[in-house]
Formats: structure tokens, sequence, C-alpha cells
């Protein structure tokens, strides 16, 4: 039966069936065929899963990164860093790595991070002469950082799976979240030499200043984010909800972009968007109880116990699998549908989970890059109106970066967690 239900599922996602209902059907197929465990337990099971104050994030980051375009600080944002780095040559690739890094700080959503920075990035850097091409790569691959800087909401995720400190695993994604960024900017470099890319007028000191204090709310975001977290004012649930609230009045008051009669179609995007990944990660919390039951966790653990080469050959079969899985899937079901299987091995290697969370999240966030799901690519592929396989030539040097900084993550393991443990004893 288990062999029927992994065929069933691999037709389901080849003929194009959103990964949602193809894990629910298969969930509900498979606990229907077992006499010991009664069909209510599906919708018990997907129930209980959406049951948690941390998963409460998810709908209140992806509601923040919908106020912060509709109240145009996005726009302020990529003012202020083109008033910055575009004097250089590819000074408009540069800003949108650098709006990325800043963006990812607040939203927590990649997905917002390429619709928002994309729309306005993609057709300014064609419009200046790059190639469609690279507009869509650095778009693409940059926003992927706002998955691993946090706030994070893939990272909120994994902790209230692995039953981890948020605010910990936060803190261990802000060094290699700057690291990565530094590297796609590397990349941006080389090519800039290579391509000849165009750079745009100095801006004025004045008009550099006044640029920064017109950005300086969206700018200060990130800082009272992760400040309160740090500070324990208040938990990353929390600081999701005062993101929204923040942005909120930045928008209607600061700014005065933000009108009251917009905010009903601002929620009911923030619903649809959040139904997707929600009624995703129900579904793969029943298909848990089917792979439980068959004590998959335990094959897995039993499996690595007698493999040599420890911890290192461990993490780089975590990082390939989640890699491939991140090929066809989105990050919320396929940790809820594999974390509680391995976690169990890299504990018994002695591998800290917030280590093993730090990989997976950076790994499934480059998944949204790689075709054919790539929701990233896709995005950015459609703001630009060119083929899948275009948008991942051009992302391609930029993902391949972040695949060097992600190696060193697992060589190193442990020195990415000192890090953070300095900066934040009280954390870890």
């Amino acid at each position: 039966m288990g062999v029927l239900l992994v065929v069933m599922f691999i037709v389901f996602v080849a003929i194009g069936v959103p990964i949602s209902f193809a894990l629910g059907v298969v969930s509900f197929t498979g606990i229907a065929s077992l006499g010991q465990i009664p069909n209510l337990v599906v919708f018990q099971k997907m129930f209980n899963g959406l049951n948690s104050f941390t998963l409460l994030a998810v709908p209140l980051f992806i509601l923040a990164a919908n106020l912060m375009n509709e109240g145009e600080i996005t726009e302020k944002l990529i003012d202020c860093c083109n008033s910055l780095v575009g004097h250089l040559r590819g000074g408009l690739a540069y800003s949108n790595v650098l709006v990325s890094m800043i963006f990812a700080g607040i939203s927590g959503s990649s997905q917002a991070d390429t619709a928002g920075v994309g729309k306005i990035f993609i057709p300014a850097m064609e419009k200046q002469g790059y190639d469609k091409g690279t507009s869509v790569g650095v778009t693409a691959a940059s926003s992927t950082l706002g998955s691993i800087i946090p706030p994070s909401i893939t990272m909120v995720v994994y902790a209230g799976i692995a039953n981890v400190s948020t605010g910990a695993l936060f803190m261990s994604g802000l060094v290699p979240g700057i690291l990565l960024g530094l590297a796609m900017m590397a990349v941006v470099k080389y090519y800039s030499k290579r391509k000849n890319f165009p750079k745009c007028d100095r801006v004025p000191f004045k008009e550099v200043c006044r640029r920064t204090f017109q950005s300086l709310p969206a700018l200060l975001t990130p800082i009272i984010l992760i400040g309160g977290i740090v500070s324990g004012l208040f938990t990353p649930t929390e600081s999701a909800a005062f993101a929204c609230i923040y942005a909120l009045l930045v928008g209607i008051f600061f700014y005065k972009t933000i009108k009251v009669k917009n905010l009903p179609r601002i929620l009911i995007e923030t619903m649809k968007l959040s139904s997707l990944s929600l009624f995703a990660l129900a579904t793969a919390n029943a298909l848990g109880e089917l792979l439980a039951y068959y004590q998959l966790n335990v094959i897995v653990q039993n499996f690595f116990a007698n493999m040599p080469g420890g911890r290192l050959v461990f993490l780089l079969v975590v990082v390939a699998f989640f890699m491939f899985v991140g090929t066809f899937m989105d990050a919320v079901p396929a940790m809820i549908l594999f974390v509680p299987i391995i976690l169990p091995a890299a504990t018994s290697l002695q591998i800290s989970p917030i280590i093993l969370g730090l990989i997976i999240v950076v790994t499934l966030a480059l998944g949204l890059v790689t075709p054919p799901y790539g929701l990233c690519l896709l995005i950015a592929s459609s703001i630009s109106g060119i083929t899948i396989e275009d948008a991942f030539k051009g992302t391609l040097p930029y993902f391949l970066s972040s695949i060097a900084v992600l190696l060193l993550l697992v060589i190193f393991p442990n020195f990415w967690l000192a890090i953070p443990a300095t900066l934040f004893p009280g954390l870890f």
C-alpha cells in the first residue's frame, strides 16, 4: 500500500494537482486503507495542525508585507538604496539585493519580496539596459533572503515543529543571511565588469539624506522587530502583529498612501495568500500521521546510524534531499512532512536542532528559484514575460553563490551557532 501511495502522490504532482490537495487525498486514502485508524483522524490532524499560536505569525507577516507594498514603503526603500549604490556600475543590481536584505527583515516572506520589489526593479533594470535574464535572476535570487534573514515565516514553522526557540533560530539566520546577500553582490560585481552593466548618475548628498529620512520608518522596522524579540519585549508572533500595526500606521499617517477603503481588499488578498500555505500545512500534518504509523522516522534513524561519515554526510544528504523536495513542494508542507522524520536522526548524531533548522530553511529557500515549482522564479519571470528556462539561466550564478554559502554552513555548523550565541547569550 505504501508504494501505491507514493505512486499516487507522484502522479498527482506530475499532472499539476496542487500540493495541498495531493497531500490531502493521499493522507485520506492511506488512513482509510488502515482498519486501525478511523477516517476522522485525518480531519482532526488537519485542524490540530493549525491550532497553534506560533503559526498565527504566518498570515500576520503576509499582511505586514501587503501593507508595506500598499503603503509604498517598498518604493521608499528602493529610492534610498538607489541613492546609496546606484552610481556604481551595476548599481541597480546592487540596490536590488540590498533592498531584498532590508525587506527580508520586515516581511518574512520571499514571495512577497519577489512580488513587491520585482514589479519595480525588473522593469527599471530592463529600461536601463540590463538583459531580462539578469533582471529576473537578481530579483528572484535575492528574494530568497526573505526566508532566511529574520523574521522568517519558514523559521516560525520549523520552530513550531521542532519545539525550539524561534528567537534563537531567528538569530542563527542573521549572519548567514547577510553573507548570502554579500555573495550575490560579489556575483553582481563580477558580471558588472564582464557585461558592462549600466550605472546611474551620483545622487547629491542632500538628496541622499532626504531619501534616507523618508525611508527611516521602514529602515527601523527590522531593528525594532529583532530588538523586541531579543529583549523579550514580545514573542515572534507578537512581533508579526506589531509589524502589521506599524506598517499600517506608517502607511496612513506618515506616508499617507494607505486608504481605509482599501483595507478590505488588502485583508482579502492576505487571506488568499495565507490559505495556500496553511491548507498545505494542514494536509501535510494529516499525512504525518500516516508516516508515523509506518514508523518512517525510526527507519531513517537506523539508516543514518549505520552510515559511515557521521554528521557531515548526514547534513549533505539532508541538503540534497530538501533541494530535491524544494523543486516541487513549498517549504511549509515539506518541513511538516519530513522534519519529524529526520530530527531524531539528527539528535542521535548530536546535531543541534537550531543548526539543522537553519540548513533546512536555507535549502528550501533556494528551492524557490529552482524549476519546476520555484515560486519566486515563476513570479519574477511572469513580471518580465520570459520563459522559466531563461529565468533560471539568469538566476544560476546567484544560485551557485548561495550554494557555496550553504556548503559552509554544512562543513562548519558549530561556527554559525557560536556567532549568535556570543551576540545574544540569553537566547542560547
